[in-house]
């Protein structure tokens, strides 16, 4: 399976790193986040990626080359003239995925220890359309799945909005894990352009699509802060 790996965004939350670096390539116990997160989709078989750029993205480019792609086939999907978000990204990309039958996207800044192989397995075994990696834990927005797992909402914990395909049976409040499997057909659905997030199109696909959430309890870290890079230096060495 292919591998997208967004690694465009300006990582704000984590300067003063990123004033001058891509958030990409922020260290974990001296490891890039970018080179463990390709690594640990290694570990599990994947070896074709697709990274797309846009902050310091000549420091991404320059650093893959420094170390031959880990010796993975890597493109780039270049973002540098204008900033997508997850959705327009995933648009954007779509020459280097579109031929594949379903692919994995992953942030960058995620590190998890969740057997990608077992999500993938999931994904592919029941023919799945979207599979979302998500797990019950500490987040102020959760997505809202019924007792087969399928996407029914959205809510903010802070503030009470909400988004729901049908009224609210007892959905089960898990924590997105910015980690998904999915079927290339997506293409051919999503209809915002621009700059988006690939969240919104999944609340709207929602209702005629059937996208699953893949629970899992597997360690995840979201290194966008500076105080988050301690936390997760306890866990991945």
């Amino acid at each position: 399976m292919k591998a997208l790996i967004f690694a465009a965004g300006k990582g704000t939350r984590l300067k003063p790193f990123t004033d001058h670096h891509p958030k990409a390539l922020a260290p974990v116990n001296g490891v890039p986040l970018l080179e463990r997160n390709i690594k640990y989709l290694q570990s599990h078989g994947i070896n074709d990626f697709v990274i797309n750029i846009h902050h310091f993205g000549d420091q991404i480019i320059q650093f893959l080359i420094m170390n031959d792609n880990f010796g993975a086939k890597i493109e780039i999907s270049d973002e540098r003239a204008e900033l997508l978000e997850t959705g327009g990204g995933l648009v954007f990309a779509k020459p280097f995925l579109e031929s594949e039958a379903d692919f994995l996207i992953m942030n960058a800044d995620i590190l998890t220890d969740l057997n990608i192989s077992d999500l993938v397995k999931s994904h592919q075994d029941n023919e799945n359309f979207v599979t979302l990696a998500v797990s019950d834990r500490k987040s102020s927005r959760k997505l809202l799945f019924n007792e087969e797992r399928l996407l029914r909402g959205w809510v903010n914990l802070e503030t009470g909005a909400e988004r729901l395909a049908e009224p609210n049976l007892d959905f089960k409040p898990l924590a997105f894990s910015g980690i998904h499997c999915i079927n290339s057909t997506i293409f051919s659905k999503i209809r915002r352009t621009g700059s988006f997030s690939i969240m919104e199109e999944y609340l709207d696909l929602m209702r005629t699509e059937e996208i699953y959430g893949f629970e899992n309890t597997a360690n995840l870290v979201d290194v966008g802060k500076p105080e988050a890079v301690a936390i997760a230096e306890k866990y991945f060495k």
